[in-house]
């Protein structure tokens, strides 16, 4: 931590009446009021890995509109973020990447550093030692492949006949999550056309064996010796070579017709990275010029996510400013900003103009549910998701005070309406998943081209957890709905008394999410359910008073709850506790970190990644986090200490 604000005084005194942790808390608000923008919302910049510059870049040069402006800030970008031994890795202070290095790599050739500079020759090196090209990721030597860097025949088969299967046949596009199906939708019409476009050098320095011609996973052994995946690529494959016939016609104009009806407003898909570049390059080898408005809305799109600073360019994977304004209302409210504020109702008023009146993509399960919710970015109607959802309801509720008024009354229009689609996008578990209802088909996560990144949308804790603290303060929810997933809930604790975090930082998020809301629902404090996991948080706190958990914890149980101590995670334990009832030393001690770890500007210092977008495989550094959750725990462990 730099430019640290340090108190030595106690957090509270005897008679209860806040005094360091008051002064933190004030300061905070000040600094998080402006931040909003004149509109009433807020966003905090997400910033993820490299490979967002890097592909980028790779996308403008298939294009042809790569330009030395461009390519320069972002190479600066890269640079920055290469470690002393010569990798990149997908989080802050995590382990070098075999594909992000690649890629990381590729882009510098890109901006003209050369193989023999130390900084590249490092890189390299490490590639080689983890297995070269032939052990990336799917996604990166398809990257590779756009550039005759590396064989069409050597990536798993991506048939566009899959547009053509019914939504109840196994393996159909809505048997995936919504980003996956957007991104393998583009991705079978670009590998249907197999381009190869100049990348003005070769990449033999990466690989391995640069002699030997590499092959798709199993095609180098017998057929009647391959799994049963792998038999059916090889088919696929096998399918592939006989040329267009009026089925792949019929779907490669299906999926170009899909793809376009799912285009957002602001040029994006999804508003998400993936889909959108894949989604732009599809569009442009199904004959669609750059100037056409589709291709070049996309661009345009993209151009507005670029960040741009005194450390480089670099492109956002996604914006949240939905999720953002929610969290800092949320966070005002429970730092006693009263309802009816200005700024309270700036962003509820902007919140209630974002609703989601359309159907998507979830429609297709719940093809009689009425729409409501909200997505997470400025426009997303194709797909609002169950979690911002729960938390804009929140929001509003504490934004606005009941009675008469216009905006009393869409706030609360809008809020049944949020209620009734939540309800009916309850999983038959009990659960709830983000974007879709029982999206939990096993098999598409063994599919050759599924390296990368979760492509079904389960239910999880985190999600669950904010809805049932949504319904159970929502006077029109369904009873029914809340016991079962207070049920469900209660299930997924796991047996050291935590819970898992799927859309952050992980064990500590999750049952920072879990405690409130069955506490909220009725539980009671003293319940075991909560007692365990109180028991936990005392066993993970750091010897500093603060918590923190290493995104390994994902794929390593060593880390579970474990890692260097953060603004935003020791606030969601804070809020656990609180909800707890909890005020002795565990979280004192989290309150005095929070306390001492403060700037002077009000704010805190996290380079540290806690987000989650892929457990395992994409993370988050939500620039907003570090202020929104400190602000609702500090606020929330005052109220309880008055």
């Amino acid at each position: 931590m730099t430019d640290v604000r340090r108190r030595d005084d106690p957090v509270t005194d005897r008679d209860g009446t806040t005094t360091a942790a008051e002064a933190c808390l004030d300061a905070a608000v000040t600094h998080l009021r402006t931040l909003q923008h004149h509109e009433g919302w807020w966003k905090g910049e997400l910033e993820t890995n490299v490979t967002m510059d890097a592909e980028d870049l790779l996308l403008r040069q298939f294009l042809g509109i790569r330009t030395a402006e461009e390519t320069d800030e972002a190479a600066k970008w890269v640079r920055s973020n290469q470690r002393e031994d010569g990798t990149w890795a997908t989080f802050f202070g995590g382990p070098g990447d075999l594909s992000t290095t690649t890629e990381a790599y590729v882009a510098l050739r890109l901006a003209g550093d050369g193989p023999d500079e130390p900084h590249m020759r490092r890189a390299a090196a490490f590639v080689r030692q983890q297995g070269g090209l032939e052990h990336a990721r799917v996604f990166t030597r398809l990257w590779l492949a756009l550039f005759g860097q590396w064989p069409w025949d050597a990536l798993p088969a991506l048939p566009p006949e899959v547009v053509l299967l019914p939504s109840w046949v196994p393996l159909n596009v809505y048997d995936f999550a919504c980003w996956a199906r957007q991104t393998i939708v583009a991705l079978t019409v670009v590998a249907t056309h197999r381009p190869i476009r100049p990348l003005g050098f070769d990449l033999d320095e990466l690989r391995s064996d640069p002699g030997t011609t590499p092959v798709a996973p199993g095609h180098a052994r017998p057929f009647w010796t391959s799994s049963a995946w792998e038999k059916l690529d090889r088919v696929l494959h096998a399918y592939g070579r006989v040329g267009r016939n009026p089925l792949r016609s019929l779907s490669l104009a299906l999926a170009e017709r899909w793809i376009l009806a799912r285009q957002e407003a602001d040029g994006s898909w999804g508003g998400i990275q993936p889909p959108w570049v894949y989604s732009i390059l599809a569009l442009h080898l199904q004959g669609y010029p750059l100037d056409h408005p589709a291709v070049k809305a996309g661009l345009d799109g993209l151009d507005r996510f670029v960040v741009r600073d005194e450390r480089g360019r670099r492109l956002e994977a996604c914006q949240s400013p939905v999720w953002d304004t929610a969290l800092a209302a949320v966070a005002l409210g429970d730092a006693g900003v009263a309802s009816g504020d200005p700024a309270l109702e700036r962003a509820a008023r902007w919140l209630v103009d974002e609703e989601v009146r359309v159907a998507g993509d979830w429609a297709v399960r719940r093809p009689r549910t009425p729409p409501g919710g909200w997505a997470f970015e400025f426009e997303n109607d194709n797909y609002p998701d169950v979690d911002d959802t729960a938390e804009v309801v929140l929001a509003l509720r504490r934004a606005v005070p009941g009675g008469g008024g216009a905006l009393a009354a869409d706030v609360e229009a809008a809020c049944r309406r949020a209620v009734a689609w939540t309800e009916a996008m309850q999983c038959r578990d009990g659960g709830f998943g983000a974007f879709d209802v029982d999206n939990d088909r096993e098999v598409c996560r063994k599919l050759p081209f599924c390296d990368f990144g979760e492509v079904i949308d389960e239910a999880s804790a985190d999600v669950t957890a904010h809805v049932v603290e949504m319904l159970a303060a929502e006077p029109t929810a369904s009873s029914t709905v809340l016991e079962r997933a207070v049920a469900w809930l209660s299930a997924q604790q796991e047996d050291d008394g935590s819970w898992f975090g799927r859309w952050g930082a992980n064990y500590v998020y999750g049952t920072g999410a879990a405690v409130p809301a069955l506490v909220a629902a009725g539980v009671d404090p003293g319940d075991q359910r909560v007692r365990r996991a109180v028991q936990w948080l005392g066993d993970h706190q750091n010897e500093d008073g603060g918590f923190g958990e290493d995104l390994r914890s994902y794929r390593d149980a060593a880390f579970r709850g474990r890692g260097t101590s953060t603004p935003s995670q020791t606030a969601w334990a804070l809020l656990a506790l609180v909800a707890a009832e909890e005020r002795g030393e565990v979280a004192e001690r989290a309150v005095a970190w929070l306390v001492a770890n403060q700037r002077p500007d009000g704010s805190w210092d996290e380079p540290y990644f806690t987000g989650t977008g892929f457990p395992g495989d994409f993370y988050i550094n939500y620039h907003l986090y570090r202020l929104v959750f400190p602000v609702m725990a500090l606020g929330r462990w005052l109220r309880r200490a008055s």
